[in-house]
């Protein structure tokens, strides 16, 4: 079973504590009122207020189903005894068993959640069990000693994971709230993070003695799910739900798009621009105001602005994610109209030509993109000054660490003027912002795409796959949502074409739904209760790679502090704006507001050269807000990205319920990765000691940089950019001959005959900074490269375009058709040839 959580080897179980020994110590602590002794991990007040602890016992040696412990929830009470204190028992908060404990009255309640992804955690309906032995309540805080069987393994709705007391360590994450829950759970507002759980240290032989004197008693007062247990985690629903919206028109489409983000927007507008009729469909809600988005506080109603057109406001996703976040994917991501674009900080930086040379195929270097950029750059210009008088606002956090790079000979740049220098410069930020709030494609593309008769827009219609027979695609069955449609929607015979635009996540999981993928992805789809009567039968699956090559920017956040500099509360901004801040950008689109949140500045670049003999690329985004354990309100993040040239890849993978996870984080699996990343560090060090008045906060000041690095988790909540790409690799080298792309070199899916991915799912490697702009071009590029197929030839629909029997259907080199026709299956003879064999 993969689980994107556990964490096995005794590295790491050494490491896990490096980064977070001022705020957090384990020990062995024995209650006074059990005689039960206990692993026991103490979170700071520095950290959460009133501080949490929390604590395990387990047999005292692994055997049977490992699925259960006795627990310790020491958590912080506010006033009224308000507070909840809960944990994850897998690391993170999606896709992992949660549990919560609060005071009711004089007893403890206690509740069993589950979250598919960065939204309100639902109700937990599988089988775990809580069983209470004991608990205290005092003013301050709340004790609670309990049994928890079935808790290490979980199924929700199909979705299955675990983390087994098997291995060396156990990662366990943990939060807090500053009043009791509510329906829905609210964002935790009194801390979060993760720990590492040493196993050995939390076995004892006489748990057994403690489970027949304590564990087989009546459960205290509880919200927990008391169903039957079982030896395994059951929740899977008994068939599949039906799809819920209006009958979808009966139109065809010579183009589908599905996903309007930054891919699917542009490449909408620019088929449409073409004549053909296009249809772009969208999973989320409208966002901007522009196009009828409602979401928004209450300082912005009557005006037609929304959460995502203010750019102080772009960093409430975090706090705030309900109808704007995936639901269905583990990481942060959007799903509204215009996907990141629409809510992330809106960085558009100039590519730097040495990513599209090194990372992309021929067709797609820098030369043969230059003209997309200069169309992108001439639609969406840039602005470094995003406020509408052209001042900057609070830039005391850029003035430290600027003048510590230039005292060690850093160069201050303006990026976006020379996208080629990356190495040892500094710069401020570059956005995709217009006349004060946010533009990109959302205000250009898609307001030309949609002033066209030949174009419409589906927002709320989610898409469950691509209707196909063999190779040929003839349209999208249609998954419904608030206002969607259901159905089916075709392309036009025979020379109709499906575009997938709904990124690396997105655009996987309808290749997985579709079977096309690796045979165990397809597998555990074809398992699925909502899936497997309907997927198409497996001797028409296409094995390509799909979800492999899986990369993102590896993240790793530094913090200084420095007197000069004081933290601006965009976060507050949302409900309680302070008043001339409000004025000012409601009158007319100036101040701090019309800055990204949290006041990002400045970004820095360095090249690293590896024993490999690859030079990696670093970017450092600084801002001015803490990072935990750090607290202080004069405090700098500084995350650094390590991009191009790295080596570590990943995997994204689909469960039962056909929600999308990272089953192998794609950081720092090369020791010349990490040592990218530690050299890194020491050279900013270096810098920073330029300015006697700046102190280190993380790493602390007697942490080496290796020391650190080896001490961060190698977790996707602690190492992700959240710039996800590659799963779906553009090449020349078909994985259906052996090679390993997914796509070729006009984004067209290998083995089919109309179907392209236009994403970022299609980079080969990463880059250097962040994505959009690479996106929006990539977009822009491969718009022309399907347009000048035509009609006939490679890549086309059409009776004419199947292989015979016999025939050549693949190979090096090879520009025929790649689809056989029926009853014949396209077979692998050596790297140069393949051809259409008898199923």
């Amino acid at each position: 079973m993969r689980n994107p959580h556990i964490m096995k080897s005794a590295l790491l179980l050494s490491s896990l504590f490096t980064p977070f020994a001022r705020a957090q110590t384990g020990d062995l602590y024995t209650d006074s009122k059990t005689n039960i002794t206990f692993w026991r991990e103490t979170i700071d007040s520095a950290q959460t207020k009133g501080g949490m602890q929390w604590g395990y016992a387990l047999p005292g040696t692994a055997s049977g189903t490992n699925d259960e412990y006795i627990g310790l929830i020491v958590g912080s009470l506010q006033s009224g005894h308000k507070g909840w204190s809960g944990i994850s028992h897998g690391g993170g908060m999606p896709n992992s068993l949660l549990l919560m404990a609060w005071v009711d009255g004089e007893n403890i309640k206690t509740e069993f959640r589950y979250a598919s992804g960065y939204v309100a955690p639902d109700i937990y309906t599988g089988n775990a069990t809580l069983t209470q032995i004991s608990h205290s309540i005092n003013d301050t805080h709340f004790s609670l000693v309990y049994r928890c069987r079935w808790c290490w393994a979980w199924n929700q709705n199909g979705a299955t994971s675990q983390q087994l007391p098997t291995g060396d360590s156990q990662v366990i994450g943990w939060a807090q709230n500053l009043d009791v829950p509510s329906n829905p759970i609210r964002e935790h507002n009194n801390g979060q993070a993760q720990f590492g759980a040493p196993v050995a240290s939390a076995r004892n032989a006489a748990y057994t003695e403690w489970v027949s004197k304590y564990g087989g008693g009546v459960t205290t007062p509880t919200s927990t799910p008391t169903s039957t247990p079982t030896s395994t985690p059951t929740s899977t629903p008994a068939g599949p739900t039906t799809c819920v919206g209006t009958p979808a028109p009966t139109q065809t489409f010579d183009y589908i798009v599905v996903g309007a983000g930054a891919g699917g927007i542009p490449v909408a507008d620019k088929l449409s621009e073409s004549g053909k009729s296009v249809l772009l469909i969208e999973k989320g809600p409208p966002s901007l105001g522009r196009w009828n988005g409602t979401m928004k506080p209450k300082w912005l109603e009557g005006t037609n602005l929304t959460r995502f057109d203010v750019p102080g406001l772009c960093n409430q996703i975090w706090v705030d994610s309900a109808g704007v976040a995936c639901t269905d994917i583990d990481q942060m991501a959007g799903c509204v109209l215009g996907g990141g674009t629409a809510v992330n900080a809106a960085l558009w930086w100039k590519p730097v030509p040495l990513d599209w040379d090194y990372n992309f195929p021929a067709g797609w270097k820098s030369a043969d993109m230059a003209a997309a950029e200069s169309r992108v750059f001439s639609r969406i210009p840039w602005t470094d000054h995003p406020s509408m008088d052209g001042k900057l606002y609070k830039q005391e956090g850029f003035d430290v660490i600027a003048s510590a790079l230039a005292a060690d000979g850093w160069k201050s740049v303006t990026a976006n003027d020379v996208p080629e220098q990356k190495n040892r410069v500094y710069s401020h930020t570059p956005f995709m912002y217009s006349h004060g709030q946010r533009g990109g494609p959302l205000a250009t593309y898609l307001v030309s795409a949609y002033g066209r008769k030949n174009f419409q827009l589906w927002m709320n219609t989610a898409v469950r796959r691509v209707i196909r027979t063999k190779g040929h695609i003839t349209g999208v069955e249609l998954d419904g949502g608030n206002g969607g449609y259901c159905g089916v929607v075709n392309v036009t015979a025979n020379t109709g074409r499906v575009i997938l635009s709904a990124g690396t996540f997105g655009s996987t999981k309808l290749l997985y739904r579709s079977g096309i993928g690796p045979k165990e992805e397809l597998q555990v789809v074809s398992n699925s209760v909502q899936d497997g009567l309907s997927m198409i039968n497996s001797s028409d699956w296409i094995d390509l790679p799909v979800g492999r090559n899986l990369n993102d920017h590896v993240n790793t956040d530094l913090v200084i502090r420095h007197p000069n500099v004081s933290f601006y509360d965009f976060y507050g901004a949302w409900s309680d704006p302070i008043k001339s801040d409000e004025d000012t950008y409601l009158s007319n689109r100036t101040g701090i507001l019309a800055q990204s949140a949290p006041n990002i500045g400045p970004m820095f670049w360095e090249i690293i050269n590896g024993t490999d003999g690859i030079a990696r690329s670093l970017q450092w985004q600084a801002r001015v807000e803490p990072s935990p354990p750090a607290t202080d309100n004069t405090s700098m993040t500084m995350s650094q990205y390590l991009g191009r040239g790295s080596t570590s890849r990943g995997t994204l993978s689909i469960n039962g319920a056909l929600s999308m996870y990272v089953s192998k984080v794609p950081y720092l699996h090369t020791q010349e990765d990490i040592d990218a990343v530690v050299k890194g560090i020491e050279n900013l060090q270096k810098a920073i000691a330029k300015v006697p008045g700046i102190i280190w906060e993380v790493p602390a000041p007697n942490v080496t940089a290796r020391d650190f690095v080896n001490g961060v988790p190698v977790t996707a909540a602690k190492r992700r950019s959240n710039h996800w790409i590659g799963t779906a690799k553009i090449g020349t080298d078909s994985a259906l001959t052996g090679g390993t792309s997914v796509v070729d070199t006009n984004t067209k899916v290998y083995g089919t005959d109309n179907l392209f991915v236009v994403d970022a799912s299609i980079f080969p490697g990463h880059i250097v900074t962040n994505p959009s702009a690479y996106i929006v071009t990539i977009g822009e590029q491969a718009a022309s490269k399907i347009l000048a197929l035509g009609t006939t030839g490679n890549g086309q629909t059409g009776g004419t375009t199947m292989a015979g029997a016999y025939k050549q259907c693949s190979g090096r080199g090879y520009k025929g058709p790649t689809t056989c026709i029926d009853g014949y299956t396209c077979k692998v003879w050596n790297s140069h040839y393949s051809l259409c064999l008898p199923n």
